[in-house]
């Protein structure tokens, strides 16, 4: 009988103590924890690493509960489309009740990623002084809230640090005091990331002195410095594979000199424009991803660069590359694996008329490229036949994520209802998907033909689609798989939103911006349910560019919490419970 209890359908406890701490997929761990009470106990003990992808989903306390060994922590903050600006800077997403529990209770905790959260300078000193001595990885991914000074804490305390990732955080700088203790504490530093932040008082000494000090560094990303001071820095760092940055400021002459080190493969250059070109082509030929987002390239430029690079597996421009770039992309690059192109706020001030991308440049790159997984495009025309040519070629496409520019153009092959029936249906492997188009872009058979072909799609965005209420149900009638999905610019009414939600039901999370309210949000309740909560963000007016005042609908934010309501509502957010009463 004692025999009988210590094995889980004939086989020994022994062998899936062995066999877990080799399963690392999350949905694999949870099948298996379904199991029985034993494999639950199992797989909580040999949990390394957890993501949660809000942080009012869940509390400190129930993550240590759940996972006593957790040593990898990934937490998202602010909703997704934080990032444009559409949801308030007082939402939330607090990291101090996260670090408070961290630091006392995950003594074994070696990495830590915030993303789109606001970490105070005392979080990170906390973190610094108890968990310092295991602590490897840091990312403050899009984060806000912090100062040079904190950084000051980690980089001093944090010895054995491995990544440091700051990357499009807000970061007061107070003084380049930071980088200069990394310089001089660490050794075993392998990424060192602070690109697309306004830290600028970084002295290129402590960046050689990096290089020099840590052997194994193979990525850097930083802000802007003149490319001829980081002439030392490349010649220490023998094991750089990726840098991003720098800028050009000299006469194009002075950088034919200019030696980057043997193995750099990955490389983002800002500012870079025609008389910088030649710089790149000694080493084109072994570049796997190259980033132009900031580059000042037009379309000829784009061409002759690419049609250099065979071995391109990854590409990040804007759309001044053009059609005839992208065929260009095509025809030389067959190894193509992630594709995102920029919507360019500068491509007409270049005077380049070439530089949009249509059904043209995305047939070439259906037929050229047949290793492509991921696809982010703005595109200023499209047709059905284009997006039908993508899902007979494009087998191994994990994320296709689409936006058609709102110009004054008329698109003639409007609704898209055929080709994105095509597109679901031949790329099996359709893990994520955003489909951004115009009023009259997808009929509600289009938005149904959707549901109905997103077997395994995880993740969804739909802006401006449908016609009606019955789009989005007979939407919701499909998507076994669906566990986020956000909604913008969209016709449907709250009754139907919630009974889309109903359906759904594998739905944890639900983002709307724009839709047919209610007078009293009543229609909402058909959707409440055991720890399902609902915010309601109302319109607003937020000022853009230029000085101009726009008005921003209401939202809904909806999600699964094991936390229960949240405590800490700003003025800006209203629990939808508050209005029913």
């Amino acid at each position: 009988m004692e025999d009988r209890n210590q094995r889980i359908h004939g086989m020994s406890d022994v062998v899936f103590e062995c066999v877990l701490p080799y399963i690392h997929d999350s949905r694999d761990r949870q099948s298996i924890s379904l199991v029985c009470r034993r494999l639950y106990e199992l797989e909580a003990q040999t949990r390394k690493h957890v993501t949660i992808a809000l942080c009012y989903t869940s509390t400190p306390k129930q993550l240590l509960h759940r996972f006593p060994f957790v040593e990898s922590l990934k937490l998202k903050g602010k909703p997704r489309a934080a990032m444009y600006n559409l949801i308030p800077d007082d939402w939330g997403g607090f990291a101090t009740p996260w670090v408070e529990e961290l630091s006392k209770s995950f003594s074994c905790l070696k990495a830590v990623h915030f993303r789109r959260m606001i970490v105070k300078d005392e979080d990170l000193e906390i973190l610094a002084r108890e968990c310092g001595h295991v602590l490897q990885i840091l990312k403050l991914d899009k984060c806000s809230g912090f100062s040079t000074d904190g950084l000051l804490h980690i980089c001093r305390s944090c010895r054995n640090l491995k990544v440091l990732f700051l990357e499009e955080s807000h970061v007061i700088e107070k003084d380049g005091g930071w980088l200069h203790e990394l310089a001089i504490k660490n050794t075993q530093l392998e990424t060192l990331n602070f690109y697309m932040t306004d830290l600028s008082q970084v002295s290129f000494n402590d960046l050689e002195l990096i290089a020099k000090r840590c052997k194994s560094l193979v990525s850097v990303k930083i802000g802007d410095c003149e490319i001829l001071d980081l002439v030392g820095f490349f010649r220490f760092a023998v094991s750089l594979e990726e840098f991003s940055g720098g800028y050009f400021n000299k006469q194009s002459e002075q950088y034919a000199s200019l030696a980057y080190p043997p193995r750099l493969c990955r490389l983002g250059l800002n500012y870079m424009g025609t008389n910088e070109m030649p710089i790149v082509y000694p080493f084109a030929s072994r570049l796997r991803k190259l980033d132009l987002l900031y580059a000042l390239l037009d379309t000829e430029d784009h061409c002759l660069l690419l049609q250099k690079c065979p071995n391109l597996e990854v590409l990040e421009t804007r759309n001044v590359i053009g059609d005839r770039g992208m065929e260009v992309l095509a025809r030389s690059c067959k190894k193509m694996k992630r594709l995102r192109i920029e919507r360019g706020a500068d491509e007409q001030d270049m005077g380049d008329e070439e530089g949009v991308v249509s059904q043209r440049g995305l047939t070439a790159i259906a037929q050229g490229c047949l290793d492509l997984e991921y696809i982010a495009v703005y595109v200023s025309d499209i047709t059905n036949s284009a997006l039908e040519s993508m899902g007979m070629n494009l087998k191994n496409l994990s994320d296709f994520r689409m936006v058609l520019l709102d110009k004054e153009e008329v698109i003639t092959d409007l609704p898209l209802d055929n080709g994105i029936r095509s597109l679901l249906s031949g790329c099996k492997k359709l893990r994520r998907f955003a489909l951004y188009l115009r009023p009259g872009g997808l009929t509600d058979v289009g938005l149904t033909y959707i549901g109905q072909h997103s077997q395994n799609i995880r993740w969804m965005l739909l802006g401006y689609l449908g016609e009606s209420d019955s789009g989005l149900l007979g939407f919701s009638r499909g998507c076994p798989s669906l566990q986020k999905l956000e909604v913008r610019g969209c016709c449907f009414s709250e009754t139907a939103l919630a009974m889309a939600v109903l359906q759904l039901r594998s739905l944890r999370y639900l983002w709307v911006q724009g839709y047919r309210g209610s007078k009293t949000g009543f229609d909402l309740l058909a959707m409440t349910r055991p720890f399902w909560n609902i915010e309601i963000i109302p319109p607003r007016k937020v000022i853009c560019g230029e000085g101009r005042e726009m008005e921003h609908p209401a939202h809904i934010l909806a999600y699964y919490s094991l936390a229960g309501p949240r405590t800490d509502f700003p003025p800006s957010v209203i629990p939808l419970d508050s209005i029913t009463q």
